[in-house]
């Protein structure tokens, strides 16, 4: 593109252009300030057994189908359509009847396995549609007093927003809240009742939403930021900055020096952010089709 521009290709700069002013990111819609959500409180801990049951690997390509299974073994407060075999997709519909999009909220969320199918279920039914790509959502809002890592993160790849170490005793079943995501607070609905606060643990974590994804955000921050190299002009002060831990002094392990150089950094500490040089991607224990391109 840039040897296109180069050449006098008029289109070809205006594409460098705007990649170097961030309208991918900025044409998107910013994380409201409040959101109004409805409750879908699941007490005890969720795994992702729970969220995408093994016995129905088969149906994990097809996401609308696989979530019927989300579930589908009634507990407290959740009531499978059929036991065994569809979950609670009455109770989940009679929730929406409210007028507001469904937040999963557990006690402690997404323990187990790594399987992607489990976020996927959860947004299917809590999420939103993505324009031009049908059987598929992203968005949706997971609340939980402990959210298990692999599975938070997999709802930041997806462009959810996972939120934990909230308290959630407050929230039960079918109720109807506000939340602030800046200010890090949730209220009774049109009230000024707090049911709890929270600290998003990361201050990327609402540009990851607004991009989509984590995964769409680093892939459009790095094209961003080599337009701008390109063209001569410094970093964009439009995406939030991870937080960086405080430099210790030490030294480093063999593992933080290979992490390093791969970032191009003498080494990296724990919590902070990089960006490694990727050249081999692998997949471990994965069910279903799987495209593999070098």
């Amino acid at each position: 593109m840039t040897e296109k521009a180069e050449a006098g290709n008029a289109i070809a700069k205006e594409v460098v252009q705007s990649w170097a002013d961030a309208e991918w990111f900025l044409n998107r819609d910013a994380v409201p300030a409040k959101t109004t959500y409805t409750t879908f409180k699941v007490t005890g801990e969720t795994n992702t057994d729970d969220l995408s049951p093994a016995q129905d690997a088969w149906s994990r390509p097809d996401i609308p189908l696989h979530s019927l299974a989300m579930h589908k073994n009634s507990r407290d407060g959740i009531t499978a359509d059929e036991e065994g075999v569809v979950g609670p997709m009455k109770q989940i519909e009679a929730l929406k009847e409210k007028g507001h999009p469904l937040a999963y909220v557990g006690d402690v969320v997404g323990t187990g396995s790594s399987r992607k199918s489990a976020t996927n279920s959860v947004l299917w039914l809590m999420g939103d549609d993505i324009p031009n790509v049908p059987n598929k959502r992203g968005g949706g809002l997971v609340l939980g007093n402990n959210i298990a890592p692999i599975f938070f993160n997999t709802m930041e790849d997806s462009g959810a927003l996972p939120i934990e170490k909230v308290a959630v005793d407050n929230l039960n079943m079918g109720d109807v809240f506000d939340i602030y995501p800046y200010e890090g607070k949730i209220t009774k609905h049109d009230s000024d009742e707090v049911l709890s606060t929270f600290k998003l643990n990361s201050p990327t974590l609402l540009d990851e939403v607004r991009a989509g994804g984590r995964i769409p955000l680093i892939v459009g921050r790095g094209l961003t930021n080599r337009a701008r190299a390109y063209m001569g002009l410094g970093h964009s002060d439009i995406f939030a900055k991870p937080e960086e831990p405080v430099d210790t002094g030490k030294g480093f392990t063999l593992a933080q020096k290979m992490v390093g150089k791969a970032c191009g950094l003498e080494g990296v500490r724990p919590g902070m952010y990089c960006e490694p040089k990727m050249t081999t991607v692998g997949s471990q224990d994965t069910t279903g089709p799987i495209l593999v391109m070098s």
